[in-house]
Order: structure tokens, then C-alpha cells, then sequence
């Protein structure tokens, strides 16, 4: 008889152990992609290495944890990468888990002179925050403003350059595929420029998921699963953008909302890695249309080899999750 655990056994299941962690932030009243104004200011989890943030789940995920455990610095590393920098992380600390997908080659099921086949094989890394590690030089936090994207202006230009229809007044907000135009109550209707500003990216997030644009839209009806599913990506790319111009997202939420979002990562424990794909891939169009952002990116990709900082093609970008 063989004691040997099979690998369906001894196989963690990440997909689990992530939509746990992200459901019992939900139900402690968390919302792990939101940030409050002084955690965006902080900036977006990035890799202290490399100096690229870090995208998809892995932005969440950490994003998650900096807010819970960790405050005021962004920066994250694995054992490896400190060690090759001279620092150490210190004994006993507890890492956070990030993944990412490997390609792999079908080679058993590819014929002779056909094209190879590939599956995604999701795999999982362990970095540690910057105050866990001794030897990390102090963090000097940016002062606002210092990049062009984080400029009081930053949202006009989006919105300018994006060339989206964008309509004042009444006392509503929506995106309107039938005219694929955005409809926003006028400006002094808000609280707060903050306010404001989220619901403007979160309309332009819709605009950007219709079919003119990434065409990501199953044109579900208002409360349907695929309406639902839009929703939740269009959320998470709001603060993804507002994050990135370091704007502030602590605007509540409805309980309604909360719960449909528990129904759903409860009813599917991949549903989340989808919803940051799509999520990632809503922020980067909305992005692009600022000039300096643009650069920005296109220069990380060269850097990455496009490895780490662009998104793959959409029948892997269901599951996908990013490692700086």
C-alpha cells in the first residue's frame, strides 16, 4: 500500500483560498478594491524591485492586505529579491500570496506538424511588504503631483481625450449603449470632487466594456448574471483608475450590491480573477487616454517584455492574474 498523497490531494486550490480571502473581507464590510484617500495617495501595490506595480488580482489582493495589515507604503518584494538586494526579510514574518499564469504546452494532444496546444497553469509566489524586511531603505512617499497623472487635471484630460459623449444634468448616472453616450448629474450636485470623479470613471468603465470599445458586454439586462458580472468589473476598474491618479474611493456602497457580490464569488470561486482581468484591462483604456500614462505603460511593457504588463488575449484573460 502507498502512503503517496495524490496531487488532487496535496494541490492547494488558489482559486479557493483567493475568492475565501476576498468573501470574508465582503462580509467584515470590506471592499477590497476600495481605497480610502490617504491609501491612494500612498500609491498602488508595486514591486520595490522592478518599480512596476503590481496588476489584476494581485492588485487587489495586495491592495487587500495593506489595508488590513500594512499602512502607508505600497512597496513588496519576494525572499529572493530582497536577498539579491542586501536586505532580509526578518524570521517568522508571514508572506502574501501572489499568482500568476504559466503557459504550457499540449504536447501529448499536438500532431506531428500541427500548431502546439497550450493550457493556462495557474501558479502561486509569496512576497513580503517593505516593513517586513530589515535593511529596506526608508519609504519617501511621492509628493502629489509629482507625476502628470496625478495632477488636479488629470481627470479632464481623460475625459477629453477619450473622446466619450458625455452629457450633464438630471439626477442620474449611466452609460447609455443605445446612444453609447455617459449621463452625469451636474458637478455641484456632489459632495465632493472626489465623488464626483468616481462616478465619472465608473460610467466611462461601462463605456469602455460596450462593443465599440473592448466589446467585453454580453448586453445583459439591468439584474442579470451578465449585467451583475459587468458591474463588478466596471467597480473594480473605477478604483483601479482612481488609485492610479490617486484619487480617493471611500464612497460606501449599497448592501444590495455587497451581496450580489458575495452571491456570485460564493457561486464561482474563479468569477473574481475574471472580474479583475476584465477589471485591468477597463483601466488601462480609461488610462491611455492620458498622454503621460500612455508612455508610461507602453515604456513598463518594453521593460517586462510584455510579460508583466500586458494582459493576455481574452479566452486566458477570464483567469488570468499578473506578477510584477
Amino acid at each position: 500500500m502507498s502512503f503517496r498523497k495524490s496531487a488532487s490531494v496535496s494541490q492547494r486550490d488558489h482559486y479557493q483560498d483567493i475568492t475565501n480571502q476576498i468573501v470574508e473581507a465582503l462580509e467584515a464590510g470590506i471592499v477590497p478594491w476600495r481605497r480610502e484617500w490617504d491609501q491612494g495617495a500612498c500609491g498602488v501595490p508595486m514591486n520595490v524591485t522592478t518599480g512596476k506595480a503590481y496588476r489584476g488580482i494581485n492588485h487587489l489582493m495586495l491592495g487587500l492586505a495593506q489595508a488590513v495589515r500594512f499602512k502607508d507604503d505600497p512597496r513588496w518584494c519576494s525572499y529572493r529579491q530582497a536577498q539579491a538586494k542586501g536586505w532580509q526579510v526578518r524570521k517568522g514574518e508571514r508572506g502574501t500570496m501572489i499568482v500568476f499564469y504559466k503557459r504550457i504546452e499540449k504536447r501529448d494532444q499536438a500532431e506531428a506538424g500541427d500548431e502546439p496546444n497550450f493550457y493556462q497553469l495557474l501558479k502561486c509566489s509569496t512576497v513580503f511588504h517593505a516593513s517586513q524586511i530589515d535593511g529596506i531603505p526608508e519609504y519617501v512617499r511621492p509628493e502629489f503631483g509629482s507625476v502628470a497623472w496625478q495632477r488636479p487635471d488629470a481627470l479632464d484630460i481623460i475625459l477629453a481625450n477619450s473622446k466619450a459623449v458625455i452629457r450633464t444634468g438630471g439626477g442620474q448616472a449611466f452609460y447609455s449603449p443605445a446612444t453609447d453616450h455617459i449621463q452625469l448629474p451636474p458637478i455641484e450636485s456632489f459632495t465632493s470632487a472626489e465623488g464626483f470623479a468616481h462616478v465619472a470613471v465608473h460610467e466611462m468603465g461601462h463605456w469602455a466594456y460596450a462593443k465599440p470599445r473592448l466589446d467585453l458586454s454580453k448586453n445583459g439586462a439591468f439584474g442579470s448574471a451578465s449585467y451583475a458580472a459587468e458591474e463588478l468589473s466596471v467597480d473594480i476598474a473605477a478604483s483601479m483608475v482612481c488609485s492610479a491618479i490617486g484619487i480617493g474611493t471611500d464612497i460606501g456602497n449599497t448592501a444590495a450590491y455587497v451581496q450580489n457580490w458575495l452571491q456570485r464569488l460564493k457561486d464561482d470561486k474563479r468569477e473574481i480573477f475574471r472580474a479583475a482581468a476584465d477589471a485591468q484591462r477597463i483601466a488601462d483604456f480609461i488610462l491611455n487616454s492620458h498622454p503621460e500614462y500612455r508612455a508610461h505603460l507602453a515604456a513598463s511593457s518594453e521593460e517586462t517584455g510584455g510579460a508583466a504588463g500586458d494582459d493576455q488575449p481574452r479566452r486566458a484573460a477570464s483567469e488570468m492574474a499578473e506578477a510584477a
